[in-house]
């Protein structure tokens, strides 16, 4: 099946100074129809999701199904964000990392600044890494990455080691900075 493209070419002025830009739109023949999901695609998106399927993989699926496939990749994003949303059924983004927390079985130990009562810190681990850490407490590294998120926490994780050499997480904290009294409370959760 061929898909008729057609190249339109706009231009726009910009506002500061006098020099014209243009840019080149696709279009198909299909033409909004064919950028929207169908129930079917739709369901196959959300399954997709729960296997937790990039977004580019699954455009790459939906084109090798169709070759006249016409959704962007931005389209498969917004869906996917869409998605995710929906399953945070209304709760931020804090609420939704201890509701998942509780769901899978972690521990999450936690404190609020002093003056704001806003989250400051945070260590979450798993009770068979708690149980591990116990068991080979010898060799316990930790590193601390920077700017990872967006409130600018470092993020740290420590690793354990067991006897055989193979290593495990044993907790991922988000601290509010790298003060020494703020590891020691990391330490003792």
């Amino acid at each position: 099946m061929k898909v008729k493209t057609y190249f339109i070419i706009n231009q726009y002025q910009r506002s500061r100074t006098t020099d014209r830009r243009s840019y080149v739109t696709l279009a198909c023949e299909h033409g909004g129809a064919a950028a929207r999901f169908t129930e079917e695609q739709l369901q196959q998106t959300k399954q997709f999701r729960k296997s937790h399927v990039l977004p580019r993989n699954i455009l790459r699926f939906f084109r090798e199904q169709d070759v006249s496939y016409a959704v962007s990749a931005q389209k498969i994003y917004n869906v996917v964000a869409k998605i995710k949303k929906n399953q945070m059924q209304g709760r931020n983004k804090v609420d939704e990392v201890f509701c998942l927390s509780a769901q899978w079985g972690y521990t999450i130990f936690y404190r609020n600044s002093e003056e704001s009562n806003v989250l400051s810190d945070i260590v979450i681990a798993h009770p068979t890494s708690i149980a591990m850490i116990r068991t080979w407490p010898y060799v316990l590294i930790m590193d601390t990455t920077y700017k990872t998120n967006k409130y600018n926490m470092p993020l740290l994780k420590a690793v354990g080691m067991t006897l055989t050499g193979k290593n495990f997480t044993v907790a991922t904290a988000f601290m509010c900075n790298e003060q020494a009294t703020i590891y020691r409370w990391v330490l003792n959760k």
